[in-house]
């Protein structure tokens, strides 16, 4: 146990407080500040959704390490994060940029991964090499190149990441949905090879997200051509893609019944957003 002097957000006096290695220094006032029926509230939902994870591999015949739970905590309050860190959980995904930048900042004492899992434009590239461990939403060979680019300009360290290489993944339009990002399932091998020539960009698997009217058993369908798509797919490239990113709070145990190995859950955990 560590003391700590930190300035209260609400009185502006200096008070010293406890602190552990496991949360944030400066996110202890705000978790004194939650309410703490929201906060125990939060520690159960978050005690379900790794408990039923664990049960759909156990079902599918995996080992409960081989499916990663991602928490989605984009639009939720750095404090929420600092809760379910303090439970154990490591890998927290983010979709906005700027956002995403500022609770890396003031949670940078925990021992936490980010990943990114939005849609990402090709100027953005700048903002997120090194940054976060896994980028899953590659979909195009600009911004392949633009991170390849960014990563030999400016590798950033301390973040969770391998400065060395960016690891990503290429998302799948598996629902050849027209207003939905992701490569043609006829192009992915095509962007595939490309990205495979970016040396500081290393190629970890395919995500994808199924037709928004499909979830449930409605979306295992998608989840499976998925997984065959990335058997073919290390066919082609005679290498192992050791991940898919597929399920969310509707579909995640019917995505790891299909070999999911990162399943990226955000309100069965955090709640409803409220933006």
């Amino acid at each position: 146990m560590h003391r700590q002097n930190i300035v209260c957000p609400v009185s502006n006096c200096m008070e010293i407080v406890p602190t552990t290695k496991r949360h944030a220094p400066d996110m202890d006032w705000y978790r004194i500040m939650m309410n703490r029926e929201e906060t125990a509230a939060l520690q159960e939902r978050y005690q379900e959704v790794a408990e039923r994870v664990r049960t759909a591999a156990r079902v599918a015949g995996r080992a409960a390490d081989d499916v990663t739970l991602v928490a989605v905590s984009k639009l939720h309050p750095a404090e929420s994060i600092d809760v379910v860190a303090g439970m154990g959980q490591r890998v927290f995904g983010e979709s906005y940029v700027q956002e995403a930048l500022a609770k890396q900042e003031t949670l940078h004492a925990l021992d936490i991964e980010w990943h990114f899992i939005g849609h990402l434009q090709s100027k953005k590239a700048r903002d997120v090499v090194g940054r976060f461990s896994l980028i899953h939403g590659v979909d195009n060979l600009k911004l392949a190149q633009n991170l390849q680019n960014r990563m030999a300009m400016l590798p950033v360290t301390g973040t969770g990441a391998d400065a060395s290489v960016q690891d990503i993944l290429i998302q799948v339009n598996i629902g050849r949905e027209a207003q939905k990002s992701g490569v043609a399932i006829e192009e992915l091998h095509a962007l595939a090879d490309a990205v495979r020539q970016l040396p500081l960009l290393r190629l970890q698997g395919l995500m994808c997200m199924p037709p928004l009217h499909c979830t449930g058993d409605r979306a295992r369908p998608f989840f499976a051509h998925l997984r065959q798509l990335k058997e073919q797919l290390e066919q082609h490239l005679g290498v192992v893609l050791p991940h898919l990113s597929m399920g969310m709070s509707q579909d995640f145990e019917q995505a790891v019944a299909e070999g999911a190995t990162l399943v990226r859950v955000g309100t069965d955990i955090f709640g409803e957003r409220t933006a």
